[in-house]
């Protein structure tokens, strides 16, 4: 095994041939770009499959938003959310489908539907229970890192080594992962990229991405549309796509292996052409 390979449930990728891209699918009402778009569970279905089609290696479904300030959701009332969603995507896509939560209850049973990843925005901080619910199942686990939460992460977010205290927290993240069971091959790392973090932040942790691949997992990278592309072309979330796009490919040359995405076919257009740059050895 090296450190290019991720295992999730029955699903297996070699990540030295071509970065992943993860397809955002939020069944919720009020997430910051797309909130309520497809929160019928039917239009959820289709964007699904819509997003297989179009290139996405895994569908990453969310049943809480989790943009600064957002309310908080029960557990009862997440999985009533996205537990239909998991049902019928798992019939109509062969990719593996990811839950964006931090809580046991909804890991637990989205595992218990076929779900193949845990996308924890806490990386095991708020339910270390997690950990051995994805070992039990044998299903990838994203540990991400967040200073704080989502109702306070950016109320004045300060670090004496941005780049150093993540690193430390994630170190952290794994060893629970670990302890519970968790093989190595089956997690992945996630700086969290506007989770707690300022504009200058975000831009220090992408331009220093190569200091997490160190750890010997692979990174990924979630910057779709996120405020810091705003505040930088000073443009709202749904005009985005292309700071979000130019983010996407720096931050696979820096080393990440698996992109969050929005606009599915025009990521998967833009990492094709940077990779086969990347890839030609030179002359």
């Amino acid at each position: 095994m090296t450190k290019k390979q991720f295992t999730c449930g029955n699903f297996s990728f070699d990540l030295s041939k071509k970065s992943l891209i993860m397809g955002i699918l939020n069944v919720t009402p009020d997430s910051f770009s797309d909130g309520g778009v497809f929160f019928d569970e039917a239009k959820a279905v289709a964007r699904a499959v819509q997003m297989a089609e179009e290139g996405a290696d895994i569908i990453d479904i969310g049943g809480e938003s989790t943009r600064p300030g957002a309310a908080k959701v029960d557990a009862k009332e997440e999985i009533k959310r996205i537990l239909p969603v998991i049902k019928k995507i798992v019939k109509k896509v062969k990719i593996p489908v990811s839950v964006d939560t931090y809580k046991c209850e909804v890991a637990e049973a989205a595992l218990g539907e076929g779900a193949a990843i845990i996308n924890d925005i806490s990386g095991l901080r708020f339910s270390p229970v997690i950990a051995g619910l994805t070992a039990k199942a044998k299903a990838g686990l994203i540990l991400m890192h967040m200073k704080g939460t989502p109702s306070n992460m950016q109320e004045d977010p300060k670090y004496n080594n941005v780049v150093s205290e993540i690193k430390s927290y994630l170190k952290e993240s794994i060893k629970i992962a670990l302890k519970a069971g968790n093989k190595k091959e089956s997690i992945i790392i996630d700086p969290g990229i506007g989770f707690g973090k300022t504009l200058e932040h975000n831009l220090i942790i992408l331009k220093n991405l190569r200091e997490f691949v160190k750890l010997g997992y692979p990174v990924m990278v979630g910057i779709s549309r996120k405020s810091f592309i705003g505040k930088i072309l000073k443009t709202e979330s749904n005009m985005r796509l292309e700071g979000s796009l130019a983010a996407a490919v720096l931050a696979v040359k820096e080393g990440a292996s698996i992109i969050r995405a929005h606009d599915i076919k025009e990521t998967v257009r833009a990492l094709k052409v940077a990779e086969a740059i990347l890839n030609t050895k030179a002359k």
